[in-house]
């Protein structure tokens, strides 16, 4: 159930010409649309502080109660547009969804723990940033935690050994590499020089 902390309040506009959205961000609105589920696509405005609020409360894939003058729909903050400059989000697109149909969503993957294999001085690298799933709106998590503290140098972890920790459907191939622990650089120039010379010693017989 939605909390009536995250109701967000917007307006319906009808003008797009670009300087009137210019006029709604300088009134400190963001010039937004919403569209999907029990709604047409609708350009919408919503108080910028308001909306950061918001978005604060629920994260990135949380549901808002979007309040349309009266009309209550549950969305999800689809995509957005942001000013790098001013670190100010310039457009929104909300997608109006059912409670009860999963829907696919884009999530994070955060990393915890300290693989021993980079104490070990091997170098982290993180593959895949996020994952795609599929859920209801209300299960699609924030964030995917990985837990590397089994890594050592030469393991890695992929999207099958996580699969079975959630109850979403994580649209990915078993076999995609989230995170590995790779050997010290010097290790792997060694490896380089050594091959190299075996290769050279060949071509001299």
């Amino acid at each position: 159930m939605v909390e009536m902390s995250t109701v967000l309040k917007a307006q319906t506009r009808t003008n797009e010409q670009h300087s009137q959205l210019n006029e709604l961000r300088k009134q400190g609105n963001v010039p937004a649309i919403v569209y999907g589920y029990n709604v047409e696509n609708t350009p919408i405005s919503v108080e910028s502080k308001s909306f950061l609020k918001v978005m604060r409360e629920v994260g990135r894939n949380g549901v808002i109660s979007l309040d349309l003058e009266g009309k209550k729909l549950n969305v999800i903050l689809h995509e957005y547009q942001e000013d790098s400059l001013r670190r100010e989000v310039t457009h929104a697109d909300f997608l109006a969804v059912d409670m009860m149909v999963e829907i696919d969503a884009n999530v994070l993957i955060e990393l915890s723990n300290d693989a021993p294999g980079v104490k070990s001085g091997g170098v982290l690298q993180h593959i895949l940033h996020e994952l795609s799933i599929t859920a209801k709106p209300d299960d699609i998590p924030e964030e995917i935690k990985v837990d590397i503290s089994g890594l050592e140098i030469g393991d890695s972890i992929t999207v099958g050994d996580i699969r079975g920790n959630y109850s979403v459907v994580i649209n990915h191939e078993d076999e995609e590499s989230i995170a590995s622990v790779q050997p010290p650089r010097e290790e792997e120039e060694a490896t380089e020089e050594a091959s190299e010379s075996t290769e050279d010693q060949a071509d001299e017989k």
